[in-house]
């Protein structure tokens, strides 16, 4: 999806969001890589201290750190925002519970809200503070899509990012979750309407998103359609990942764009 996303942005800029595109799946794909949380936290804290020291040298020829490092160098990328997004992604190491909806947008709002005003700060630094709740709200919608896509990699894992106060309202637990297919189901109904909410949030104002800034909401774009394909899935969707086909997908994009 960020691929796609990178055709239709500035070629000088493609380089620099292709880095924090990929840095975002690094941090991503660390637990299942790790197998534990403890050699997971130690890669963390490897990117904290490479990207606090900003020495390409200390990357050791790594490609992607020699890119992003590079990337923050030239676009004077705050380091703030790399420290909380690695932060945040500790939680994925563990299986923690998520306590409440205002947990689990903090966690999106760190990751891939925080990814998308990145990518706004790279493609026009100058507008890119004009989009701050439209990235929050962009990538709230996003990011519950994507976990709601990821439900049966969690069930195989054993860890839940649905809030605790919401599986609660559904009448059951995380455990329930993953055995009861009927619960699946009403957990899944609430935590679309949460997506659907934050979507809202952004269209209702995405008039107002700077052109310049557009490339960096694209993968965002299809989190719609994703959520319709979750709701078509119901309970199944712990079951199998819902998606939407690559024809869909890319028409959706070019015309975002």
């Amino acid at each position: 999806d960020r691929f796609l996303s990178l055709l239709y942005a500035p070629q000088d800029r493609r380089d620099a969001l292709a880095a924090l595109y990929a840095f975002n799946a690094e941090l991503a794909t660390i637990r299942d890589r790790a197998r534990e949380a403890l050699p997971g936290e130690v890669r963390i804290q490897w990117w904290r201290d490479l990207l606090a020291s900003g020495n390409e040298d200390a990357a050791g020829g790594h490609p992607l750190a020699t890119s992003l490092l590079r990337a923050i160098r030239q676009h004077r990328l705050p380091l703030s925002a790399f420290d909380n997004m690695l932060d945040a992604r500790v939680f994925d190491l563990y299986d923690d519970a998520m306590p409440s909806r205002g947990d689990l947008e903090g966690y999106l709002g760190e990751t891939a809200s925080a990814l998308i005003h990145l990518c706004c700060l790279v493609l026009d630094p100058e507008k890119a503070m004009q989009a701050a709740d439209l990235s929050g709200h962009a990538g709230c919608a996003q990011g519950i899509a994507g976990l709601l896509r990821l439900l049966p990699l969690h069930k195989a894992r054993g860890q839940c990012y649905v809030p605790a106060e919401i599986l609660a309202a559904a009448g059951t637990s995380r455990d329930g979750l993953f055995k009861d297919k009927a619960a699946a189901g009403r957990v899944v109904a609430q935590m679309i309407a949460l997506g659907r909410e934050h979507w809202k949030a952004f269209a209702s104002n995405a008039e107002s998103l700077p052109p310049l800034l557009r490339p960096a909401f694209l993968p965002a774009g299809l989190a719609p359609g994703y959520l319709d394909a979750v709701q078509r899935s119901g309970g199944e969707a712990i079951e199998h990942p819902a998606d939407m086909s690559p024809l869909r997908k890319q028409a959706t994009v070019f015309y975002r764009a």
